[in-house]
């Protein structure tokens, strides 16, 4: 099955370990989710918070929610 969501916009903490997506939904909302990327580990990148589930207006709701939600990403996004 196809992912569906589109990221606008994708912010690496240093050291590119932790990384956060915002994405649009086909039916218009937003969301973000917070992933893991261990660089011994072959999978990619693994979701591990704000499971994207949250539904917002636009792309600035979205980023200052995951602001509030994320510490390390206030200040990069």
């Amino acid at each position: 099955m196809a992912h569906l969501n589109k990221v606008v916009r994708s912010v690496n903490a240093p050291g590119d370990l932790l990384c956060v997506d915002i994405f649009r939904r086909p039916a218009g909302s937003y969301g973000f989710a917070q992933y893991r990327r261990d660089p011994e580990d072959g999978r990619g990148w693994q979701p591990i918070g704000g499971d994207g589930t949250e539904r917002f207006a636009d792309e600035a709701d979205a980023t200052a929610a995951a602001r509030a939600a994320v510490p390390w990403l206030d200040g990069l996004a």
